[in-house]
Order: C-alpha cells, then structure tokens, then sequence
C-alpha cells in the first residue's frame, strides 16, 4: 500500500468507528482515574496498580522460606525440630514440601476460576473478588494451629492469589501499547521480585525477637500481606475497565472513550485510538467465526478452535511456565538458605546471604525492562538458558566440593568453594530476574483471542502452578537425598530449554495484539512456518495492521479530507 493508501485506510477506519458508535461519551461516571489522566501518566496509573498485586504474588511466594525456618512453626506443625545452634532439623521433608506444594494446587483451582470470571465479569471485578479471596486465605494462614488447618488455608490463600494472576497481567497487557508491552510487565515483574525481598527481610529481622523462638516470627509475616491487598480491594474500582472486554461485550461507546484517554484524545492519536477499536471489533468478528467453542476442555483438545489452533497455544504456555521453574529458581527462591548450607556457611551466615542474594534479583529485573521490547522474547529466553545453565553447573560443582571439603575437615578450602557457589546462586538469579522472570508471564497474556484472553492466561498459570508445586514438594527431597546434584539437574535443564524455544515459540514482540492470531494460524507447529504464514497473511488483511504502521501526523488527517 502506497502512503496515500495508508491515509485513506485509517480515514475510512475512523469514518467506520464513528457511524458504528452512535453514542459518544465525554467521562465515566464516578470518579475514575480515565477520567483525569490519560496517555502515559494513565498507562503508569494501571501497571503501578498491578504492580501492587504482583507485590502480593512475589510476597507471597518468598515469605514461607522464612516461616520454614521459625521454631515455633516448626513444632506446631511437627516436622521437626531446632537445635541447639539455632539450625532447623527437618525430620518430616514431605509434610514441609506438602504444606508449601499445596498453595499451587489452590493458585491451579483459582487461575481456572479466574480466568472463567475475566471472561465473563471483566477484569477489575475478577481482580476485586481475587484480592478479598485472599485476604481470606492469609488471615487463616496467620491464625493455622496445626499442619492440617496450615495444609486448608494455603490452599484457599492460593485460590485468590491464582484468580489475581489469570487476570492483571491480561488487563495490564490489553491497556498497553503493543510497543512497550514488554517493558510495563517488566516493570511490574521487579515489584514481584521486591515482594520476595521485604517478606525476605521482614522474617530476618523477626527472627531475633525473643531468639526467634516467638509465634510472631511466623504469624506476622503471613498476616503482613493483607495490607497491599486491602489497599488493592478498595481502589481498583476507580480504574477502567480494559478496552478490549468492553468490545467484547458490546459497551463501545466506553471502549472508546478508554482507548482515547489510553493512546490520546486529540488529533492524529484519537483518529490511531478509533482505528485500533476498529481492529478490536474485526478481530473479535474473525475469532467468532473461527471458534465458536472457548471452554477450558475445548482449549485444551482444540475443539472448534478453526484455524486459530488454540490447543497448541495452550500447550505453549503451559509448558513454558513449567520450565520457567525447573531452569532452577523454585529452588533457589524457596531453598536458598539449604544450598547456601550444602556450600559450608552456618545457618546464619545462610540467611543472610539468601537475603543479599534477593536484593541482587531484584535489581537485575531493571535489565528486562530496557532490552524486552529491543531484542524480543526469544532473544531475552535465549541469552537466560546460556547464563543460568552454566551458574547452576558450576554452583553444583563448588557446591559439593564445599561439602566434600567439610567433611574433610578443611575448613579453609569449605570456605573458598562455598563463596564460589554463592557467587554463581546470585549470577543464576541475576540473569533469572533479567530473563525468563518475565517472558513466561507476558506469553500467555499476549498470545491468545480477545474472546478466551482471560481463558488463555489462566492456563499459563495452570502450567505455573503444577511446575512450581511438584518443585516445591520435590526440593526437599532432592536436597536430603542427592544434595548439590540437584543444581546439575536444573542445570541440564537451561540447555534443553534453547531448542524448545528456537523451534515452537513464535516471537510477538512489537506485534499488536490483533495481530497474533495471524502467527497461529499456521498448520506446523514450527517457528518458521509460522512466520512465513504470518508474513502472508498479513498482506492478506490490511484491516488488521493498520494502526502498526508509523505514518508521520498529518497523513490521517490529510486522508480524512480526502475521504
């Protein structure tokens, strides 16, 4: 298409948006934050709100490697018991992995849930009814009096935290930019990692009061994560309501007026606003007509789902999440202090180095920020196999020549090896937080239909919950038994995952989000099938890359006066 071409496309576009949304609006009632912000400042509104619920999941997350270590807990719940020295003894491993497995078997129930509830009620309801549900499962945590009543609450407290995670990343996904999608997940992702930090230090600090033998130790920190999900409960009401389900369901004239104050409401950017609706609308025509089946069980066997092949799509994300956890960061996250232990340091030398080691992850995610959206998805997962592969082999190695070493009695060569392993923990999740942190959450919320988003990314957080939860379970039985091995393990991983990544996981970098059904719709599960299919395709439906091309402000214009 010639320039001109391109101009009168977007006029006739606009023209068409126009006539097809009779009602015009100038605000949502109420107060809302659409209404007094908008372009950028908006966009930073919405993913900082997100961001304050994927603080809660990375919380959630880190704050029960602490709990692990709190005598208290460790009587009450009986699975063992504390030494002299203050070096926690498991003698139940299965019951300690159980009660920290079992929180994915609720975030699997809850993502499911919340997925069924995005689709159906919009994102902020579902995200509302996610943060009340578990407010209600960490007040039953903090109040648990024995493993059982531990073993319930952590199922209900992953219910909720499963419902957030099926829906904000899908509502920060569907405000952004396709442009800059990457680097506001990316964002989010380092308060994800922040959360793991304060619930980190916020155990270590408590862990002096009363020589850590207190219930507080452990008590509080559970009830401590009520407080972002309170405030979460209370404001996510006065933010919009994602464009994309408000097409869906028919309420145009507010997807509108969300998009304009989103992309800008003036000028060249509100004329880009109506043509990107536009796309949404012929979008949500193509995937009706290609897949009139969008349940969970048609998802998943790719029953009705025509030429947008959503099986495959699920299979892709879901496997993706599981190898996000067996690169190896399950481990170290929840085991840290127990490989710092395997490399000779005391327990708790062991404690502060895993907390130093937190504060470095959390900073490497900055990186993902600034090259996400440069070098693309496959790129990022890339350059992150190769790092955190060789970290894991040779942490593994000094690892156990620190063990070998200290059961030698050469304390002096124990101490060499096991900073040299502790170097490469914190190189393994350096490059973690920089690389495959953030990728698995983006996938899933970027590759699926507007009409199953919600649907899509739930089973993401299925692939999440069952790799994070048989690792869990797993590591304790994997560091009693085989010990230093288990970083070899995750190690060969790293490798295995580069082939998998080159040959089935199409790039969706700076593509919109209209645009991906194109890169499905290939017969071959290949990349490069994909892409020549894409490639075609796109030439085929103009009306689906418009609002993608950069015309220079003024064409549009220039192409309405001549419509």
């Amino acid at each position: 298409m010639t320039q001109a071409q391109d101009a009168d496309t977007m006029a006739d576009t606009h023209s068409s948006v126009e006539n097809r949304s009779q009602t015009q609006i100038d605000r949502l009632p109420g107060f809302n934050v659409v209404n007094v912000l908008e372009k950028r400042s908006l966009l930073i509104a919405i993913n900082s709100l997100a961001a304050l619920s994927i603080f809660f999941f990375g919380y959630d997350q880190g704050v029960m490697g602490g709990v692990n270590n709190a005598k208290n807990y460790i009587d009450l719940m009986k699975i063992g018991y504390v030494d002299d020295e203050g070096t926690p003894i498991i003698t139940n491993s299965l019951l300690q992995g159980g009660i920290v497995a079992v929180y994915y078997l609720g975030t699997l129930v809850g993502c499911l849930l919340g997925g069924w509830f995005g689709d159906r009620i919009g994102r902020i309801k579902s995200i509302a009814l996610g943060a009340a549900w578990a407010i209600f499962g960490a007040s039953l945590q903090s109040a648990a009096q024995n493993s059982d009543w531990m073993i319930g609450a952590r199922v209900v407290n992953g219910i909720g935290t499963g419902i957030l995670n099926a829906v904000v990343p899908v509502w920060a996904t569907e405000t952004a930019e396709h442009t800059s999608r990457g680097q506001f997940i990316a964002i989010e992702f380092t308060l994800n990692i922040f959360g793991v930090v304060v619930a980190y230090w916020l155990e270590y600090g408590l862990s002096f009061i009363d020589y850590g033998n207190s219930a507080f130790r452990w008590r509080f920190p559970l009830a401590f994560q009520i407080i972002p999900l309170l405030f979460l409960l209370a404001t996510v009401w006065f933010f919009p309501e994602s464009p994309r389900y408000l097409a869906k369901a028919g309420r145009d004239a507010e997807a509108q007026y969300v998009l304009r104050r989103l992309r800008g409401s003036t000028g060249d950017d509100a004329v880009r606003a109506n043509i990107e609706l536009q796309e949404i609308r012929n979008v949500i025509a193509l995937e009706k007509q290609e897949s009139t089946k969008t349940s969970y069980y048609h998802m998943l066997f790719g029953i009705g789902s025509g030429r947008l092949h959503i099986a495959r799509r699920v299979q892709l994300v879901i496997w993706l999440q599981i190898l996000q956890e067996w690169v190896g960061i399950a481990g170290v996250t929840v085991y840290a202090p127990t490989i710092f232990r395997i490399a000779g340091f005391s327990s708790g030398k062991s404690q502060w180095i895993s907390g130093l080691n937190n504060i470095f992850y959390m900073f490497a995610t900055l990186i993902c920020v600034f090259t996400l959206d440069r070098i693309g998805r496959r790129w990022t997962l890339y350059w992150g196999s190769v790092g955190q592969g060789i970290a894991m082999f040779l942490a593994g190695a000094f690892s156990q020549l620190g063990e070998n070493a200290s059961r030698a009695g050469d304390t002096g060569k124990a101490s060499s090896y096991g900073a040299a392993a502790a170097s490469f923990v914190f190189i393994f999740t350096s490059v973690f937080g920089a690389t495959w942190l953030t990728v698995p959450w983006l996938y899933p919320a970027e590759i699926f239909p507007l009409q199953m988003r919600n649907h899509g990314n739930a089973w993401g957080v299925v692939g999440w919950s069952i790799g994070n939860g048989w690792l869990t379970l797993l590591c304790p039985v994997l560091f009693e038994r085989i010990g230093a091995t288990t970083l070899h393990i995750f190690g060969i991983v790293n490798i295995i995952t580069i082939p998998i990544v080159w040959a089935l996981y199409p790039e969706t970098n700076q593509r919109t989000l209209e645009e991906i059904d194109l890169l499905f719709a290939s017969s071959s599960p290949w990349v490069w099938d994909a892409e020549k299919t894409f490639a075609r395709l796109k030439a085929e439906e103009p009306a689906l890359q418009v609002s993608a091309k950069d015309l220079p402000v003024g064409d549009a214009e220039q192409g309405r006066a001549s419509g």
